[in-house]
């Protein structure tokens, strides 16, 4: 499967392409909805991090549609589609591939591995080896393999959509940092609300519902592309980077945010600006996105953490600390 070519987009915002965006993204996002039955958010934080190019980890309890939520989104842009079970055994060539013997020909050929899709789900990601888990690495930051010294492209858009229970502790490997910083977002998801979970009844009394063919690959592409026309003033872009800076400084953080997360932060409030219609990023973008873009990357000292400290609790007092005209100044 080949890189898709990037479409063509104008040099410039205009009214009618952001209305062109928002009728879209909605049409993503009222698409995914029907099918999965679960909080609203996580939807819309999934379709941002996508718009914005980047790789999602999702956490929550079994049973709560992570796999239907991954699926449904592959269907909704017309992608392949390829679920990996992260074992204890698994290998780095069961995800990227492997040469395999011609008996034919005499000759080693390639035979891709699952990474080779569109949106791929990596379940229970932390149940495989430290080794294992770095063979998605170069994949999710290159959009490449490379096997035996040859290097091949991986399908455009890639999405990675990795997954781990937050309760089991036992035979897990924890992801480490430079996995971590590679994941846009974690976005949580809870259980579904008493209308939802019964609508979920609903609807499995009858046929199970199937998500609809509502863009392309390609429009997901030219939407990545209208994001980057999204302006990020100077004092936004301070604002940001003081927002992750504050990561490295707070007494119960160990390890703080990358200057990686700057970026995945500043990609995150474009797209959702971009969602809207907006030709530029509000802080209240930064401050929508910034606990799922933060939280998984901070390492917390030990004594916090016995005393119940949360990175969520940490960048959320962040964001209050920070004072977005402080920053301006």
């Amino acid at each position: 499967m080949e890189n898709s070519t990037h479409p063509e987009v104008p040099a410039e915002w205009t009214a009618a392409l952001a209305q062109h965006a928002v009728s879209t993204t909605v049409r993503l996002r009222d698409n995914i909805l029907g099918v999965y039955q679960g909080p609203e958010r996580v939807v819309d934080l999934l379709v941002a991090t996508v718009i914005a190019g980047g790789h999602i980890l999702l956490e929550g309890v079994p049973g709560v549609a992570k796999t239907t939520l991954a699926s449904t989104l592959a269907q909704s842009i017309e992608g392949h589609f390829r679920r990996i079970q992260f074992t204890p055994d698994l290998l780095p060539g069961d995800i990227t591939g492997t040469n395999i013997l011609n008996m034919r020909t005499s000759e080693f050929e390639f035979r891709a591995g699952p990474v080779f899709a569109h949106v791929v789900m990596a379940d229970e990601i932390n149940r495989a080896p430290a080794k294992t888990q770095s063979a998605l690495l170069e994949a999710m930051q290159e959009g490449s393999v490379t096997v035996e010294g040859d290097t091949y492209a991986l399908p455009s858009p890639f999405i990675v959509i990795a997954t781990q229970n937050p309760v089991e502790h036992e035979g897990v490997y924890p992801l480490p940092e430079a996995q971590l910083d590679r994941f846009m977002m974690r976005i949580l998801i809870e259980y579904p609300s008493l209308e939802q979970e019964l609508r979920m009844l609903s609807l499995r009394t009858s046929a199970r519902p199937e998500a609809s063919v509502v863009i392309h690959a390609q429009d997901l592409l030219q939407l990545r592309h209208i994001a980057s026309l999204v302006q990020v003033s100077p004092v936004m872009q301070r604002y940001i980077t003081e927002l992750t800076r504050a990561t490295r400084r707070h007494a119960s953080v160990r390890l703080g945010a990358s200057p990686r997360a700057s970026l995945a932060l500043m990609l995150a409030a474009r797209a959702r600006a971009l969602m809207v219609g907006r030709d530029y990023v509000h802080v209240d973008d930064v401050r929508d996105v910034v606990v799922p873009v933060l939280a998984h990357r901070l390492i917390l000292h030990a004594g916090a953490m016995m005393n119940g400290t949360t990175a969520v609790e940490v960048v959320d007092r962040i964001v209050r600390d920070v004072r977005y005209d402080k920053a301006a100044g």
